[in-house]
């Protein structure tokens, strides 16, 4: 096995979306270090990949990078920051030639502007494999059995049924200046407690009254680490989100999503998974309804 250390993106939905290329290299002899976020060892948990978590200063993540010991390396990232970082630790990187930052690399590969961001780290890992399959239509995150008994204690500690539905109301930050959060879930919360279903959220760190309030009725998990959250979100009935890391974490374990889209662009981030249904443009969300008959129609079938 060659020893290979990647460092993972900074957001949840885009790892998700790196996992095919992660399950590339290692089906061609790498043996991966995973560096990045805190929880990415929690997200990979069920891996035989290590993880190191990246904290402190840029030079206490060059020391650690340097106490690996692995001396080839994969940036998915694009910022010339973690080049640097990679070079200073003595890491031959493999990375795209972005940020300016190309004679840090040991090889530099040219950017494709039109990926999809599944196929974007995907054809960054071909790089370095003689020859990559065609991309899977789904993503398979495996989830361990612990994780899953986590996930049952959690749901039945809080009265959620076997067959419940989760929803995602938040998405962070904005998008050219627009916020990422579609509008209707509080009345769509509303209308499926009203029908007898169970209504499950999921808040992440520090947005559990953010989540309240947002979804009014609903039962709010305390929140937990992303190997529980993907294990709740796999044994889900149906998941409604944003373009946002949870809808991509259910994506990739495998849920059936509404995925509703009104500012990002799905040709990019669109979920990943045979079992997603997209709903709305990045030039503006859909209107309520539409939304509605899908969830309407994915909880018949």
């Amino acid at each position: 096995m060659a020893p290979l250390i990647v460092r993972l993106p900074n957001h949840l939905g885009d790892a998700c979306m790196a996992l095919p290329a992660l399950d590339l290299l290692a089906a061609n002899g790498y043996a991966l270090t995973l560096t990045g976020r805190p929880w990415a060892a929690d997200l990979f948990a069920a891996y035989a990949w290590s993880a190191v978590s990246l904290a402190g200063s840029r030079w206490q993540h060059v020391r650690t990078l340097r106490n690996t010991g692995v001396k080839s390396g994969l940036l998915m990232t694009n910022s010339f920051s973690t080049a640097l970082e990679f070079r200073l630790a003595g890491i031959s990187t493999t990375a795209y030639a972005s940020d300016g930052r190309s004679w840090l690399l040991g090889k530099a590969v040219p950017v494709a502007v039109a990926d999809h961001m599944v196929e974007h780290y995907y054809r960054l890992a071909s790089e370095l494999v003689r020859a990559a399959p065609t991309i899977p239509p789904d993503i398979n995150l495996q989830i361990s059995n612990h994780a899953r008994k986590r996930a049952h204690e959690l749901l039945s500690a809080h009265g959620a049924g076997s067959r419940y539905v989760v929803l995602c109301p938040v998405a962070t930050g904005l998008h050219r200046g627009k916020v990422k959060a579609w509008g209707g879930f509080e009345r769509l919360c509303r209308e499926l407690l009203e029908s007898g279903l169970h209504v499950v959220a999921l808040p992440g760190p520090n947005e559990t009254a953010t989540v309240r309030d947002a979804l009014p009725g609903a039962i709010v998990l305390p929140e937990a680490d992303l190997s529980t959250f993907s294990a709740i979100l796999e044994d889900a009935r149906l998941v409604i989100a944003n373009d946002s890391g949870p809808g991509h974490l259910a994506a990739a374990a495998g849920t059936r999503l509404i995925s509703v889209f009104g500012v990002t662009e799905p040709q990019k981030t669109r979920p990943w998974s045979s079992k997603a249904t997209l709903i709305g443009t990045a030039n503006g969300w859909p209107h309520y309804e539409d939304v509605r008959a899908a969830i309407d129609t994915a909880l018949r079938d």
